[in-house]
């Protein structure tokens, strides 16, 4: 039966027909002129919100040395790769900023990839950076993924977290960032050509190519595989910046053969004398990454590297006191919590340095050694009689320390 013309109302608001000066008819449900015209109020508004946010973002943007002041606090030492850093990620959105004319200088886009030993900070510094700038950021391993069809990720699920960075704000995700840790462990496994497919190797660095370039990826909005019934969102990454991040182990002895030394040994003739044995990485080229397994393709998608100096002595002690999230401030925050005062003898730390250089493990080395040095203390004093302050001395370290399984480690 037919509803009467008198007891048709708006599905929003409740009003009548009477009471309006438009019903619109819909499917089983109606709606009147003034709800269509807040409707499109509340629409205006938002999508001003949201020009408005972009344009903040540009204009908020950091000059390269004040967002380098800022990975200063956080980041000792890798000033190169800092400055590196600051003024690629500076220059991309002075890109994006640009109005192309006809006759104007098109900037193209700087990707980067950073090479450094385990430990020395290249994701730190990726962490640091996505802190200070207002665009979306997100950091994706490349040891998951794999080529299309094998189980694995695809290279489209590193945009999906980008779109989960920006609330899947696709306008907004287009002028982001993406760091993509561990590129090394996607190298072409042999040069010698095989009847078996490389698809977690040479056929990822293959899928990254057109997406580190720039085009339209369809990205699936959940992550995870592909369906045919799936709504794709599509993406255009020519205004993403990728950096790419990794250790690279065992390239400095190519090279070392590219620059006719050696990495042990005493032989070094008169023209080599001033090559740096120790630091072989700030001699890195493209020439050397290809040699590693990467293919050209992918390195000329990436032309500006830049690497990070291994971590000496004076380094490791620095990063153990000094950063705003210092190792020390970390323990002395959480002992805080228990009304308790904690300090460390100076040699503490110099034992600290000491043991992270024998095991070579970068500043990652450094909370091991920490940790077991502070577990006792940390398991025994919230439940043992109150204190108020408590000093850690060497030969309380030292006494841990030998008690641990941190000493049974060889360093190969």
């Amino acid at each position: 039966m037919a509803k009467n013309t008198k007891d048709i109302k708006c599905s929003f608001c409740g009003s009548g027909k009477q009471d309006s000066l438009m019903l619109i008819a819909g499917l089983d449900a109606h709606i009147c002129d003034k709800c269509v015209s807040q409707a499109s109020q509340i629409l205006t508004e938002e999508l001003s919100l949201r020009k408005n946010k972009n344009a903040q973002t540009a204009a908020r943007l950091l000059k390269p040395i004040e967002i380098k002041d800022h990975l200063d606090q956080y980041v000792i030492g890798q000033e190169q790769a800092k400055k590196v850093l600051s003024v690629a990620v500076y220059n991309h959105y002075k890109r994006l900023n640009q109005k192309i004319d006809k006759d104007e200088v098109e900037i193209e886009k700087s990707n980067i990839i950073m090479v450094g030993e385990t430990g020395t900070g290249k994701t730190l510094l990726a962490k640091t950076i996505a802190k200070v700038l207002n665009v979306p950021f997100c950091i994706c391993d490349a040891t998951v993924l794999t080529e299309a069809g094998y189980v694995g990720e695809d290279v489209e699920s590193i945009l999906t977290r980008l779109l989960q960075a920006a609330d899947y704000d696709v306008s907004a995700a287009e002028r982001g960032i993406v760091y993509i840790d561990e590129v090394d462990k996607i190298a072409r496994k042999s040069d010698n050509p095989s009847i078996t497919r490389d698809v977690s190797g040479e056929g990822v660095q293959q899928a990254l190519l057109k997406i580190l370039e720039g085009t339209i990826v369809n990205v699936p909005p959940q992550g995870g595989r592909k369906h045919p019934d799936q709504k794709m969102i599509p993406v255009n990454t020519n205004n993403i910046l990728f950096i790419c991040g990794g250790a690279f182990d065992g390239i400095e002895k190519k090279i070392a053969k590219r620059l006719r030394t050696q990495t042990l040994g005493y032989k070094v003739e008169k023209e080599q004398q001033e090559v740096d044995l120790e630091n072989l990485y700030k001699y890195i080229t493209p020439q050397d990454l290809k040699s590693f397994g990467l293919i050209p393709e992918l390195i000329g998608r990436l032309p500006i590297v830049t690497h990070l100096n291994p971590l000496d002595r004076a380094t490791l002690k620095s990063i153990l006191s000094e950063p705003k999230n210092s190792l020390i401030k970390q323990y002395q925050k959480l002992f805080d919590y228990e009304g308790i005062k904690l300090d460390f003898a100076p040699e503490v730390l110099d034992f600290v340095v000491d043991k992270a250089m024998e095991f070579k493990l970068g500043a990652r080395g450094l909370r091991s050694i920490c940790e077991a040095i502070m577990m006792d203390a940390m398991f025994e004093i919230p439940s043992g009689e109150p204190i108020n302050e408590f000093f850690i001395t060497l030969s309380y370290a030292e006494e841990k320390f030998d008690k641990s399984d941190l000493k049974k480690l060889k360093v190969a």
